[in-house]
């Protein structure tokens, strides 16, 4: 190996320090070391000697591989990929070998500065290989060819290479209460590739390697799992300290040992009811679908065992995994949903697993052919998730064969063709594969029906961002029904009915176009004030957590935020953000929702909501742990950076402490918010109120109200508090209701307790939402909801008909039920008149 690696300035411009670009990826080195340049030029040209890995499908980012394995990005501005390629034009492919001094992509600089957030381009070494960064050139104007990096082997490397050292070993136990799921597998395979180390994790008898997020998953690690560390190499004890600490110190998801319950296990079978065949599953996304069904029950990709040279097996393979992750990219770019890319970015990450690509590889050095490789070392890790006992694991195994099929595909040379649905279908399959739905059209798509799968599968989260009703888990009756068979699918029921008779149909047909002019006539006066019959205002606001949602809610008629979760800004990334950054994005959303009422909640972690860098030991029960205002109260300069930034962006915003249970919290925070005010030189009173979460809160309302500028009632925890049932139990899903009559007399409690000192009382939890339980909110005396957006307009109709004393009256009656299931029935029957 030489001794110096010369990287080149590949672009003329201004050398600056990574830490001045304005993206903090970039800056904090998250990527890696290097420098950035302001360029003057019009063409990125090769640093170096090397074979290109990669040029992004949006042609602003280039990846090269040189000399020794040291791996460089060059990415030509920021937030450029918006940009979908306009403005640049690639002049190398993946896998092509340059020199230094080659053009690599060449871009028009008015263009990109017109539409990118900025021109600088980090030149960033990804891998260094062993290497380190031992002279840079910085502050000064470079030209193309220019000595920019000089990356030096420090000593000893040489021999590290040769003599690994002996394997060190050290024991752990986890204590993450979900295990070593998908993101706690990324973060320690990041951890691991900082090191020079060979590191492995050890149990059962099995070995993955550290730096493979899916080898990790599939040891199949579980709260209270005992597991060994290992690792050879120059760093080896430094490794296993880092990955130790980082493991055992439960990366914000730590919890005491116990053992969870196993997963109940799903029956289905056709049954008769009311003259229809029926088949019962679980709703993995809700709604009433009437249709024809439409098969996709596709046969096994066959391929054949024997390869036809290694080189060329490899080669071809490497061909196609490129192919697939740059399909994937443009997916991503140009497809909608925050679910759609988080899936999509799932799918990308697997295709660069080293374990994956590594067994393959292995299998085609013994004479096997690519296809077979590829799907025996997918098979491998499919049997081995499947194998856990976790439900939420194994589901994750739709994502590899997902991936083994794409790649299969590409290999053959075919496409993956759906069927051509007509108007109306109800899509038919054994499971259903998250790119398969992906590439339906979803305008013609009704509904959907698997034999097999979980309510909780990619497919599952797609089909709901799509608002496609989904049920799964039907049954091998499913694989029976024939093409063109008239199905209504009651997705809220779990039910899929086949070959109904006309009454059937005819019923479910007036059920859909009465809900359709429902929702149309909502949608038409969605954005008028809310009023009941007799002119009383009720207030309907929208729950947030992004500026997208800002701008839905506005288009959806909402009067303002009732509910702005602060945790989109907190949760997955390595460090809490910045006041300025806070302050930015609460004015988006603030200037988004225009001017209208916000209301900020504070920071709620703790719990099922884990963030890496506030760290929270091991509890025996998360969710009556440390959360919410107590984690507040731990971390002091949280809160205050928090409270300064909402002064700072949303300064006319109200402010609501989330899981209070004492006034002892409250006064905390107040106190906290007017030391702010004053350190800021502001005037006056900001508006703080309490969320109310916990029966605590509910019992102690009026006293709370003293001090308090109002009550919001967010059901959703305050129902599993109330009913002590995990929301996130799926054995439970069936039971836990907020219209529970114990639930609705807390929230009567808190809003007699606001009454009595003349504060007004909201609900900002998921009962806001629901038609069922709207005229009883009101009739306890509440005067605002806030929901999500897409119930606005239908519910704002709602009100509109009903009046005050009807609503107290069902109100009382509901009080006085004995379960939700009457509660509901009881509304039901008010909401249809049949009364």
């Amino acid at each position: 190996m030489a001794a110096e690696l010369i990287l080149l300035s590949p672009l003329d411009g201004w050398a600056a320090p990574l830490a001045e670009v304005p993206d903090p990826v970039f800056a904090q080195a998250m990527l890696g070391d290097g420098v950035a340049i302001d360029p003057t030029g019009s063409v990125l040209h090769a640093p170096c000697d090397g074979v290109v890995i990669s040029v992004h499908a949006a042609r602003h980012a280039v990846s090269l591989r040189a000399e020794g394995g040291v791996e460089l990005l060059m990415h030509v501005g920021l937030d450029t990929v918006t940009l979908g390629g306009k403005g640049f034009e690639a002049h190398v492919v993946e896998g092509q070998a340059v020199r230094a001094g080659e053009r690599l992509i060449s871009f028009n600089l008015a263009v990109l500065a017109e539409g990118a957030k900025s021109l600088i381009t980090p030149i960033i070494v990804t891998d260094a290989a062993g290497r380190t960064i031992a002279a840079r050139t910085t502050g000064a104007t470079m030209k193309v060819g220019e000595r920019l990096l000089t990356l030096s082997a420090p000593a000893g490397v040489e021999e590290a290479a040769a003599v690994a050292g002996p394997e060190l070993t050290r024991a752990i136990v986890v204590p993450l209460v979900h295990g070593l799921h998908a993101r706690p597998a990324a973060r320690v395979a990041e951890v691991a590739k900082r090191f020079q180390a060979e590191v492995s994790l050890l149990a059962l008898n099995r070995r993955a390697n550290a730096r493979s997020p899916v080898g990790i998953m599939s040891l199949g690690l579980r709260h209270g799992d005992s597991a060994t560390l290992a690792a050879a190499g120059p760093d080896a004890a430094a490794a296993l300290e880092a990955l130790a600490e980082l493991i055992e110190g439960g990366m914000g998801e730590g919890a005491p040992i116990r053992k969870p319950a196993a997963a109940p296990v799903v029956e289905s079978a056709p049954a008769k009811r009311a003259g229809l065949a029926q088949l019962k599953g679980v709703m993995a996304s809700p709604g009433l679908a009437v249709g024809k069904a439409v098969r996709l029950f596709v046969e096994e990709l066959a391929v054949v065992e024997s390869g036809q040279g290694a080189a060329d097996e490899r080669a071809a393979l490497d061909a196609a995994i490129a192919a697939v992750a740059g399909r994937i990219a443009r997916e991503a770019e140009s497809g909608e949903g925050q679910a759609r890319r988080a899936i999509l970015g799932a799918h990308a990450a697997f295709l660069e697993d080293p374990e994956l690509t590594g067994q393959a590889a292995r299998l085609i050095g013994e004479g096997k052919s690519a296809g077979f490789a590829w799907r025996a070392a997918i098979g491998a890790y499919v049997e081995a998730l499947r194998g856990l006992g976790d439900r939420r694991i194994a589901e994750r195994v739709d994502d590899l064969l997902d991936l083994e099929r794409r790649v299969l595909l590409v290999l053959a040379g075919e496409e993956d063709r759906g069927p051509d649905l007509p108007p109306g279908a109800i899509l038919l399959a054994e499971e259903l594969l998250p790119s398969q739905l992906m590439g339906l059209d979803a305008a013609r798509l009704a509904g959907i029906c698997t034999a097999r799968g979980g309510p909780t599968s990619h497919v599952a989260i797609l089909a709901a961002s799509m608002g496609v009703p989904a049920v799964v888990a039907a049954g091998a009756g499913v694989a029976a029904i024939n093409e063109g068979t008239s199905l209504i699918l009651d997705a809220d029921a779990g039910l899929l009915h086949v070959a109904p008779d006309a009454k059937a149909l005819e019923a479910a047909q007036t059920t859909l176009a009465v809900r359709a002019e429902r929702r149309a006539a909502a949608r038409l006066a969605s954005r008028e004030d809310c009023r009941m019959a007799d002119g009383t205002r009720i207030k309907v606001y929208a729950n947030l957590g992004s500026v997208a949602d800002a701008e839905a809610a506005e288009a959806a008629g909402a009067e303002g935020c009732g509910l702005l979760r602060t945790e989109f800004l907190f949760l997955e990334r390595e460090t809490a953000p910045d006041e300025d950054e806070q302050a930015e994005r609460y004015g988006a959303i603030a200037a988004a929702i225009g001017g209208r009422p916000l209301i900020i909640r504070l920071l709620d972690v703790g719990g099922d909501k884990t963030a890496s860098y506030l760290p929270i030991g091991p509890e025996e029960n998360p969710a009556l742990g440390v959360r919410g205002v107590r984690v507040l109260m731990r971390r002091p300069q949280v809160l205050k950076t928090q409270l300064r930034a909402i002064l700072r962006g949303a300064p006319h915003a109200k402010i609501m402490v989330p899981m209070v249970a004492s006034l002892s919290e409250l006064r905390a925070v107040r106190a906290a918010l007017d030391d702010a005010r004053r350190e800021m030189g502001r005037v006056g009173r900001s508006d703080l109120g309490v969320m109310i979460e916990t029966p605590a809160a509910a019992a102690i309302a009026d006293l709370l109200a003293a001090e308090a500028d109002f009550l919001s009632v967010g059901t959703n925890d305050l129902t599993q508090y109330a009913l002590a049932m995990d929301r996130g139990n799926p054995d439970l899903a069936g039971e836990i209701d907020a219209l529970h009559p114990a639930v609705l007399r807390m929230i009567a409690q808190a809003s007699e307790g606001g009454r009595k000192h003349a504060l007004w009382t909201g609900v900002c939890g998921g009962l806001a939402g629901d038609l069922a339980a709207v005229p009883i909110l009101i009739g306890l005396g509440v005067s605002e909801l806030s929901m999500p957006s897409a119930a606005i307009p239908e519910a704002k109709a709602l009100i509109r008909t009903l009046s005050p004393q009807a609503c107290a009256d069902l109100a009382r009656k509901a009080l006085d039920e004995p379960s939700a299931e009457a509660v509901r029935a009881l509304s039901n029957t008010f909401l249809t008149g049949e009364a």
